[in-house]
C-alpha cells in the first residue's frame, strides 16, 4: 500500500494556508510534519483524512484493495478532540468505535491495559484527567484496524512514561506494515521517519 500526495494546497476561511505540498509513503513508513503554529499542519491532516476539501493537488492510495478502497476508509484520525462521549464509560466509548469501524487485533480491555488504563474502563470518560483522556483516545487506534494513522499533536497531555509507551505502539504499527502521518512540535521516537516542514504562517 502507498499513500501519495501531489502538490496539495489547503485553505482556511477562504485564505491559502499552504500549497505545493507532496509526500509518498510506503507500508511501514512514517512522516512527521513540523512547522510553526498556523502553517497548516492540522489542515493538512484533515485534508488527508477527508474532513476538509483540498484546494488543489491530488491524494491517492494504491494497493488498498476492496478492504480500503479510499484514503478515508484506511485512516484513523486522532485530532485535538478525542472523539469520545463524556457521559459514556471508557469501555462503552471504545466498544462503539470498535463496532462502528470493525474489530482490530486488540480487545477493549487489552487496549486499555496497553495504554496504562487497566481497571478504569467502567468510569465515565468525563471523569478522566487530560492525560487519561488522551490515552483512552489512543486505545481507540488499537480496537479497530486501520493501516494509516493520522495523528495531530498525539502526545499532548501525556507524561513521559505515556509518551514512551505510545512511541512503542507507533513503532509497532509501522513494523506491521502500517503508515503514520503525525503533526507535532515534539519528538515522537519513531526512528527513520521522514520529515516535512511546513512553511511560515500566512
Amino acid at each position: 500500500m502507498r499513500l501519495i500526495a501531489e502538490n496539495l494546497g489547503g485553505e482556511r476561511g477562504g485564505e491559502t494556508v499552504f500549497s505545493g505540498i507532496g509526500f509518498d509513503l510506503d507500508q511501514g513508513q512514517a512522516l512527521v510534519v513540523t512547522g510553526p503554529n498556523g502553517s497548516g499542519k492540522s489542515t493538512l491532516l484533515r485534508i488527508v483524512a477527508g474532513l476538509l476539501p483540498k484546494a488543489e493537488g491530488n491524494l491517492l492510495i494504491e494497493g488498498g484493495g476492496d478492504e480500503f478502497p479510499s484514503i478515508a476508509s484506511a485512516c484513523h484520525y486522532l485530532g485535538h478532540q478525542n472523539a469520545m462521549k463524556t457521559a459514556l464509560s471508557v469501555t462503552e466509548n471504545l466498544r462503539f468505535w470498535r463496532d462502528f469501524n470493525g474489530g482490530g487485533s486488540f480487545g477493549v480491555e487489552e487496549a486499555l491495559e496497553t495504554v496504562g488504563l487497566g481497571g478504569i474502563g467502567h468510569l465515565p470518560f468525563g471523569y478522566l484527567s487530560t492525560g487519561q483522556r488522551r490515552r483512552a483516545a489512543i486505545a481507540k487506534l488499537l480496537v479497530s484496524h486501520r493501516p494509516i494513522w493520522l495523528l495531530d499533536e498525539p502526545t499532548a497531555g501525556l507524561d513521559r512514561d505515556s509518551e514512551a509507551r505510545f512511541a512503542g505502539l507507533m513503532r509497532g504499527h509501522c513494523s506491521e506494515g502500517g503508515m503514520i502521518v503525525a503533526a507535532t512540535h515534539l519528538p515522537l521516537g519513531i526512528e527513520g521517519a521522514q520529515t516535512l516542514r511546513m512553511g511560515q504562517a500566512f
